[in-house]
């Protein structure tokens, strides 16, 4: 069993990470994976009660490896850990199959009560490096959390996460591994895309004003004359989509 379990594990590193080139190199050479044979043993002795002797194990991979795993957290089968150095998975972290995590990454608490306080990762969910996952929270199956995110809430099966805190940026359409987390093609910004909601709001203000004064007064005020660059497309101070702003003149600025 425990054989079979280590060849599931070379198997699986070898699949996600190219740079793996044979068997004897995983073996001897990929700090994630001595990390993990390492905990199994730990959460063995924890489990019997030898809690002493498992903290002990525990320490000792942190210093081998620099990766620290709580030996009370539970991981799943082909758990990989990618490069690996500080990475810290807490006490009542628990880990499904097919897990990958990249350097940096904590699965921490956020709470100092007894109990569960600690993320569970579903089957699939990728975590890149240097993001924050923290809480009893849950991370949903094939989910991924991008580099550098910190994510407070639980989060659907097969989204993508990104920011501090983190927001969802799209659902995933399919179903191959990707490293650290992210996506082929360009992900739509979340702020951007406020920011051009806002634009097209104000701007559709600013219109019926400006019709509300053409039947007041016969033409629009010099206020909504002074603000064409608020609406998208006017002749002055015009924002393009790439977020640059113009410095076109109006008809008035070119009186003398």
């Amino acid at each position: 069993m425990v054989f079979k379990r280590l060849q599931e594990d070379i198997a699986s590193i070898r699949s996600r990470d190219p740079a793996a080139h044979s068997w004897l190199e995983v073996v001897l050479c990929y700090p994630g994976l001595h990390a993990v044979v390492l905990h199994r043993l730990s959460h063995w002795c924890w489990g019997k009660g030898v809690r002493v002797l498992g903290r002990w194990i525990s320490h000792l991979g942190k210093f081998l490896t620099g990766i620290e795993i709580h030996p009370a957290a539970t991981v799943g089968p082909r758990f990989f850990i990618d490069h690996g150095t500080g990475v810290v998975i807490g006490e009542t972290a628990v880990i499904g199959a097919d897990v990958t995590l990249y350097h940096g990454v904590t699965l921490g608490g956020t709470s100092l009560h007894k109990g569960k306080r600690h993320p569970t990762l579903e089957d699939g969910v990728i975590v890149g490096s240097g993001a924050q996952v923290l809480g009893p929270i849950t991370v949903g199956k094939g989910a991924r959390i991008g580099a550098n995110a910190v994510v407070l809430a639980d989060v659907p099966p097969g989204v993508t996460m990104v920011g501090i805190p983190a927001r969802m940026v799209m659902r995933r359409q399919e179903s191959e591994f990707c490293a650290y987390g992210v996506v082929t093609e360009d992900l739509p910004d979340p702020v951007a895309r406020a920011i051009d909601s806002l634009r097209g709001q104000v701007g559709a203000l600013l219109e019926r004003v400006q019709e509300l004064e053409t039947e007041l007064h016969g033409r629009p005020s010099q206020a909504c004359d002074r603000l064409p660059h608020l609406v998208p497309g006017g002749e002055a101070g015009m924002i393009s989509d790439d977020g640059t702003q113009s410095t076109t003149k109006s008809k008035r600025d070119g009186k003398q």
